[in-house]
């Protein structure tokens, strides 16, 4: 039987704090079953509960995220210049250096048990990857993996070599949280004020500048669902 993922559309100009505060949440939750579960071993009539996956999209307003293990310096702009541009800054908890959220990026959160799946964050992440390598796969663009730089690339190892999919991530007892940002008509003069994910010899792109033309979102929304179901081998339920 497939595993199966409530998948809940949270909408656009949602802000960052207030959907990392929801996926606390959801991961204490699960975390609290977990805990339930191990009790209940050493019981002569055990109750088990079952986790809930989750996979959320959002589209936030300009804000920049920087993962624990970045560096500030990456952060080009100062408050004043962030305040000019209507944008925030955040620091989080999840892995990876700065990235850009906005309008008119699908930003994806999974809140996946590991354990229910394959416990291995590698594969998972290597999994994420393909969701998205086969989405725009579907809009005609062949994405790649970059050697020791996690995301999804166009032109990997030639000259103009741009990244279209951020990642970062965070799992605790094996629950996921955080996740992808695909630019799809992203502003990307935004980030000209960071150096994205730390990185300083690649461009980053966009479906919209690739294609020449706006993508809906709801297309990618789409068709991105269709992958999470055919790579994870899942099945998804809309709350």
């Amino acid at each position: 039987m497939k595993n199966l993922v409530h998948f809940q559309d949270l909408g656009t100009q949602r802000h960052y704090q207030e959907i990392w505060d929801y996926q606390e949440e959801l991961l204490a939750a699960n975390v609290k079953i977990k805990q339930h579960n191990r009790a209940q071993e050493k019981l002569d009539n055990p109750e088990f509960l079952l986790t809930q996956n989750r996979l959320l999209f959002v589209e936030h307003p300009h804000v920049y995220t920087l993962g624990k293990s970045g560096h500030i310096e990456n952060m080009l702009a100062n408050s004043e210049q962030l305040e000019k541009i209507e944008a925030t800054f955040v620091k989080t908890n999840r892995g990876g250096d700065i990235t850009y959220h906005g309008p008119e990026q699908l930003v994806g959160y999974p809140i996946f048990d590991l354990e229910v799946f394959k416990p291995d964050i590698h594969l998972y992440m290597r999994n994420l990857e393909e969701v998205i390598i086969q989405t725009i796969g579907e809009f005609g663009l062949i994405g790649e993996r970059s050697k020791g730089e996690t995301g999804v690339w166009l032109d990997v190892g030639k000259p103009f070599a741009r990244k279209i999919c951020a990642m970062g991530v965070k799992a605790s007892r094996w629950i996921t949280m955080h996740g992808f940002a695909l630019n799809v008509n992203t502003d990307l003069r935004y980030f000209e004020y960071i150096i994205p994910c730390g990185i300083t010899d690649k461009a980053v792109t966009s479906l919209e500048r690739e294609l020449g033309r706006k993508v809906a979102m709801e297309e990618v929304k789409k068709v991105t669902l269709q992958k999470f179901e055919e790579v994870f081998d899942l099945t998804i339920v809309q709350d």
